[in-house]
């Protein structure tokens, strides 16, 4: 599975502990709103590379439509 803007860090954090310090990192906040919502649209991005990245996800890894 993919890390994805739709998603809320409070729910990616349950599912991947290793990720919190890298919130902590970015300040986010550990919230239900999804991450499009709550993270500027310049840093998102590279967030999310950051996270998949912790996890061994990219798009490589999953196929779309699950």
């Amino acid at each position: 599975m993919v890390i994805q803007s739709n998603m809320s860090p409070k729910a990616i954090v349950k599912v991947w502990e290793i990720t919190s310090p890298i919130f902590a990192k970015y300040k986010v906040p550990l919230t239900d709103k999804t991450l499009e919502i709550t993270i500027d649209s310049e840093i998102l991005p590279n967030l999310l590379t950051e996270l998949n990245s912790a996890v061994g996800s990219s798009s490589a890894t999953c196929i779309e439509g699950g």
